[in-house]
């Protein structure tokens, strides 16, 4: 307790703890002594002054960079590679994207974390999910998932295939026609 105390002493900052002063306009914040916590915390007063060096001027937007993923279990990524059919309606107003996995690493994490909840495909963008997800079996053990994800609108295929272009790039997968 006395070493944290020395070193929260020996900062720039604490030159303004120890001397307590009032301005007027002062924004001023306190951490308080807390029953659970043997932390005994000081005032703080910031003019405004300094706290113009913080703010910003213009808005600024904070982009996450996210890995494309696939899930079956919340916060667990897939490993394997599916293999992806899609379809398309002539009209385009809806299609089906099937996912195959041969493998996948969902049966080596599902005994620790649990058992399947669905399928999410998370990017930047936010999460598409699924449901339908089928295990397939051979000789009593999990070989295959296959998991279906249905497109009903154009805006829901435009937002699949971006995830798709990002997943592809992420994986270095290729899309052929056949």
């Amino acid at each position: 307790m006395a070493a944290l105390q020395s070193l929260a002493f020996a900062s720039p900052v604490s030159h303004y703890l120890q001397q307590p002063r009032s301005f007027p306009g002062l924004v001023s914040w306190a951490v308080h002594l807390s029953a659970k916590s043997p932390f005994n915390g000081q005032s703080l007063r910031l003019s405004h002054l300094h706290l113009g060096l913080i703010r910003q001027k213009t808005p600024r937007f904070i982009t996450m960079m996210v890995k494309p993923t696939i899930q079956f279990i919340q916060g667990t990524d897939e490993q394997t590679i599916p293999d992806v059919r899609l379809t398309k309606s002539k009209d385009g107003t809806n299609g089906v994207a099937i996912f195959s996995f041969d493998q996948p690493s969902v049966f080596d994490s599902s005994v620790e974390l649990g058992d399947i909840t669905g399928f999410y495909m998370i990017d930047k963008e936010g999460v598409l999910q699924s449901v339908d997800v089928n295990a397939k079996f051979v000789n009593g053990k999990p070989s295959r998932v296959e998991a279906k994800y249905v497109m009903r609108s154009p805006r829901d295929w435009d937002r699949f295939m971006r995830f798709m272009e990002r997943y592809a790039n992420a994986n270095g997968l290729q899309f052929v026609k056949s």
